[in-house]
């Protein structure tokens, strides 16, 4: 009998525990620029990273197995100055589902050129709200609430809020005990963690915020049901970005919207009618010149 209730116990924790947690988050560490003989640290931190990512609840906010946000963490390893001591730059990417279809949208794309951290395998990576214990946990934290609440926002209006109130918590206190590390101040560079979140809690880039709601719940969501209502839903939410690049040239938050909608952007409007395909165009190619082969496209006939 006492088998049996430890038995549902477990059950019942390790139910418990899978609601808890917010993140599926595939890690690869790429170390072929690093010479370094004992190649197990690298497959150690790998391990430790996805460790640190998955099995922590982040919120107080419920998720089943199957609502978990799936994301990536793409490490390159560029130098070991020391050992123990490594750079790196790191590509940050999360995906959402569109209703009513297998389809997975990219929504979130950041490349952080400013990683630089300390790594032992020996020494556990901690995080604890509110206090510093190392760039790395710091780091890792920071993109996770950057993660959830660019989810968040995607699913309610203004939703990703408590989640951003915990990056830029995690950008405090890192900028002032992080002993000088880049990516945290304005002045590292114009696009870092800094900007990042300045950005989306910038009153003046709301209209960026309400605009992700409206991208995903009344176009993404709605296209293999209204494509046309979709569609202009979204044109919305580009002349809405195309009024705040006119603002903010270049921010941060704009770039990496950009860099992870580009190829759906250009999937949306392809088979849109000619005036859609049109508008979308001339304001793609404005606020995203990067892109603009890739938006051609929309001029096809």
């Amino acid at each position: 009998m006492a088998k049996k209730v430890l038995v549902l116990l477990m059950l019942v924790f390790t139910a418990w525990s899978a609601r808890a947690q917010e993140l599926q988050c595939d890690v690869v560490v790429n170390s072929e620029q690093v010479q370094y003989t004992d190649r197990q640290l690298f497959t150690d931190m790998q391990t430790r990273i996805f460790e640190f990512m998955n099995n922590r609840r982040w919120t107080n906010q419920q998720y089943r197995p199957d609502e978990r946000i799936k994301c990536r963490l793409l490490i390159n390893l560029t130098e070991m100055p020391e050992i123990g001591s490594f750079k790196a730059n790191v590509q940050v990417l999360s995906v959402r589902p569109a209703y009513g279809t297998g389809y997975e949208s990219t929504l979130f794309s950041f490349i952080d050129k400013d990683w630089t951290f300390r790594f032992n395998d020996a020494q556990p990576l901690e995080y604890a709200e509110n206090s510093y214990t190392s760039n790395l946990s710091s780091m890792l934290a920071f993109y996770a609430y950057m993660i959830i609440g660019m989810d968040n926002d995607s699913f309610g209006r203004l939703g990703g809020a408590p989640a951003f109130d915990q990056a830029r918590s995690i950008l405090n206190v890192a900028s002032s005990q992080g002993a000088g590390y880049p990516g945290w101040k304005a002045f590292d560079s114009n696009r870092n963690r800094y900007w990042l979140i300045d950005n989306v809690q910038d009153p003046q880039f709301l209209p960026f915020r309400e605009g992700m709601y409206t991208m995903h719940r009344q176009g993404l969501d709605q296209m293999a049901e209204q494509p046309e209502d979709a569609r202009q839903n979204v044109l919305g939410v580009l002349e809405n970005m195309q009024r705040l690049q006119q603002q903010k040239p270049n921010a941060a938050i704009l770039r990496a919207f950009f860099d992870a909608k580009a190829d759906e952007l250009v999937n949306m409007f392809k088979a849109a009618a000619p005036a859609q395909k049109q508008q979308a165009y001339t304001i793609l190619s404005q606020v995203d010149p990067t892109n603009n082969s890739k938006y051609e496209i929309l001029l096809k006939r």
